[in-house]
């Protein structure tokens, strides 16, 4: 049953994001869905000034530089019953005691997938055309490459391995298609025949290395995962390969990928590291095998109001008693980012 009176909703993250996160059409949808006072914008749950509408919140709508969602938290807003997350994951926002209170968290992590898929595709056609190295040798020799240099060249039947159906490991698989690649992937989670329905041939994870043209990672940091690619599994990928990484630094052993990286035997294209940011002495900013990014692969600039037109919609079924449609459930979060 659609609710007799508009939930009263209370933002809840760094006030920075906001205008991009919620330009105005979507203010006004929000507005026309909840009672919510847009200049009020909380950032820290135990000051005087956030009291009063925590005390009445129903909704809290989060995004990055929202406080960890603790006890405490919950004291202060005894009405809460959803959480509407304007971001990716939400594993260090809640804690367990929203969950044993019940309240229903919903996140825009499927909106900020895409940007990560298009960043990678971008990146793997890149490479397979060795666009960077090709742009460092013209920077130089201001000559252009003999048939001989570029025979090794070219995107047709490259072989891409995808580390990770995750959404955004999926979304990949997806834009994957419109290519003539050969695709595979490893997912402990995922089958023979869902990997066929996703367009990819499903291996073990040296198996994929060890066959794989070019290696893009798309797994959750969960202690499963960390480190996964150790310097052993490093050694498997041959001699010329591409390491794209937009997920985590912690699922690389970063002293082992330095070494390898050094030794030129690999290209890795970087949006994420171990640690974040790497330090000024870090070898690899110099490096002409690698491209370093800092972070911009997910939603940044436009794309944030993609993630806010995600909220705005659940909030919007959440007014109508409907149930969301990104609803994330506790269970899953010992396997998700």
């Amino acid at each position: 049953m659609p609710s007799a009176q508009p939930p009263r909703a209370v933002f809840a993250m760094d006030p920075v994001h906001l205008p991009l996160l919620f330009p105005p059409p979507l203010l006004d949808r929000l507005r026309r869905t909840a009672e919510i006072e847009p200049g009020l914008v909380v950032r820290d749950f135990g000051a005087p000034e956030a009291a009063e509408a925590l005390a009445d919140a129903e909704v809290l709508i989060t995004g990055w530089g929202c406080p960890h969602l603790d006890a405490d938290a919950l004291a202060a807003a005894p009405r809460l019953r959803t959480v509407l997350h304007a971001a990716g994951s939400v594993r260090s926002l809640v804690g367990e005691a929203l969950w044993e209170r019940g309240v229903t968290v919903s996140s825009a992590v499927t909106g900020n997938a895409l940007p990560v898929a298009e960043y990678t595709l971008a990146m793997i056609l890149l490479a397979g055309k060795d666009a960077f190295a090709q742009r460092e040798r013209f920077r130089h020799t201001h000559t252009y490459p003999t048939p001989a240099e570029t025979a090794p060249i070219g995107n047709l039947g490259r072989r891409i391995g995808v580390i990770g159906a995750s959404r955004v490991g999926r979304r990949l698989l997806e834009l994957l298609r419109s290519y003539d690649f050969e695709v595979l992937l490893h997912d402990p989670y995922v089958s023979v025949t869902e990997a066929a329905a996703l367009g990819a041939e499903l291996l073990p994870l040296d198996d994929l290395l060890s066959r794989s043209d070019i290696v893009s990672l798309h797994a959750p940091d969960i202690p499963e995962t960390q480190r996964m690619l150790d310097r052993g599994r490093l050694a498997l990928i041959r001699d010329g390969g591409v390491l794209i990484n937009t997920s985590r630094g912690a699922l690389i052993d970063h002293e082992a990928l330095t070494d390898e990286l050094l030794s030129g035997r690999l290209t890795a294209i970087l949006d994420v590291t171990e640690p974040e940011p790497l330090p000024p002495t870090s070898p690899l900013y110099k490096l002409p095998n690698v491209f370093l990014t800092p972070h911009i692969a997910g939603s940044l600039g436009n794309e944030l109001a993609r993630l806010g037109a995600i909220v705005v919609d659940e909030l919007e079924r959440l007014a109508a008693g409907l149930p969301p449609a990104h609803e994330v459930r506790h269970a899953d979060l010992a396997r998700v980012a």
